[in-house]
């Protein structure tokens, strides 16, 4: 069956391996969904983003989830804001912060797949793909 919202389902994969206190999460493999993985690990909410099989037809990306000494995740709180049928477009001054600052946004702009905190510094709007906290 074909999957309508993979952004979704990659939000959903990490969400569920976050509360059985999973290391790892296995998500197929796109540019988009590659993109976001990265912008995550570099906003400090994964530990690691490795492509497995990529000689494969579909390949899988495998997120390594970053939890501290505690066992508590980097991730408290993740959620998809535009979405298939209501896509949601913002301009760089109007990227609010999430959680008074502590969480961020995920926009895909021209540029590339960011946070909107680097979106807003680099004056570029898009589509808020998700926040994370």
């Amino acid at each position: 069956m074909a999957n309508t919202d993979p952004i979704a389902d990659m939000l959903t994969r990490i969400r569920n391996g976050i509360l059985v206190r999973r290391k790892t999460v296995d998500v197929p493999a796109s540019r988009m969904k590659s993109a976001l993985a990265l912008a995550l690990k570099d906003e400090g909410y994964l530990q690691d983003v490795e492509v497995l099989n990529q000689e494969a037809v579909q390949p899988t990306l495998r997120l390594t989830l970053k939890y501290d000494r505690d066992g508590e995740s980097a991730i408290h709180e993740i959620s998809r804001i535009s979405k298939p049928g209501a896509r949601i477009y913002t301009h760089s001054k109007n990227l609010t912060s999430v959680r008074q600052g502590l969480g961020r946004m995920i926009v895909t702009t021209s540029k590339g797949i960011m946070s909107g905190h680097k979106a807003a510094e680099l004056g570029v709007g898009g589509e808020v793909l998700c926040s994370i906290f």
